[in-house]
């Protein structure tokens, strides 16, 4: 998530034009209640998107690189393998058509110098990804943190710190980097009432542990208080703040209780 301005009035209308889209991620996904049992690991960065409600603005490549031009830009490889968010790095968000409950998360990715993105689980509780090489004492809004609650008004501010990562594993700009992340979805009684948060149970970057047994009661970022928790939901991938790539995304859906405390790799 990036930081606005009171007078940014264009990218004010965006978000709430996202805050009305996301609403209807949830109607756009086919119902779907928690795995009966651990499914296999279903590809998503596929050339075709067809695991995703909409790709508007992305394409599949073989791989990218900075772009020697422009650093805070890539320059790709046509082919497959991979899929990025355009030139610009300034379009729809990817959802995926399915909703899931508990899930393991594997993905690679890529940004180059200055550039912001996040996956979602359930659309709504993020890991950042953000160019962080070097920073020195990570905070929530870093590489491998979960990301903030914030407000707009009177400008862009955070409301907590989020949960830093625990060290900071992030790589520089324009390295493939891995992140792999067991999630346990909130749980709701039979009326319907939240009785447990959400769950980032592990997650490491690079091979690092960057986090671990992590509850999150809201929603994250400035939709902390207008999102609705649910049972299930899509995943997300953030593409609206600058170039970003992934290739090898894939989840694997969990029974109820088996949100692993230490997720493990595709093969």
């Amino acid at each position: 998530m990036s930081r606005f301005s009171c007078g940014d009035g264009p990218r004010l209308a965006a978000f709430w034009v996202a805050i009305v889209a996301w609403a209807g991620v949830y109607a756009n996904c086919p119902a779907r209640v928690q795995a009966d049992e651990k499914e296999a690991w279903i590809m998503l960065s596929t050339p075709d998107f067809a695991a995703w409600q909409a790709q508007y603005g992305w394409k599949s490549i073989a791989d990218a690189h900075l772009d020697s031009a422009n650093p805070r830009r890539f320059a790709v490889e046509p082919g497959t393998g991979a899929i990025y968010n355009g030139a610009t790095g300034r379009t729809v968000n990817l959802v995926t058509k399915r909703a899931f409950g508990d899930l393991e998360l594997h993905c690679e990715f890529m940004i180059p110098k200055g550039s912001n993105s996040g996956v979602k689980f359930q659309g709504i509780y993020e890991i950042q990804i953000l160019d962080s090489f070097g920073v020195k004492q990570p905070l929530g809004q870093d590489c491998g943190g979960i990301y903030p609650r914030a407000a707009f008004l009177p400008t862009y501010h955070y409301l907590d710190k989020g949960k830093p990562p625990r060290v900071n594993a992030c790589k520089p700009a324009g390295e493939w980097q891995t992140l792999d992340a067991s999630f346990r979805a909130p749980r709701f009684d039979a009326d319907g009432k939240k009785t447990s948060d959400a769950r980032i149970v592990r997650a490491t970057l690079n091979g690092v542990l960057i986090q671990e047994d992590v509850e999150v009661p809201y929603a994250t970022g400035a939709a902390w208080n207008k999102a609705k928790e649910h049972a299930v939901g899509p995943l997300l991938l953030q593409a609206d703040h600058g170039p970003v790539a992934f290739r090898n995304l894939r989840v694997r859906p969990l029974p109820a209780g088996e949100a692993r405390s230490a997720p493990s790799s595709p093969r």
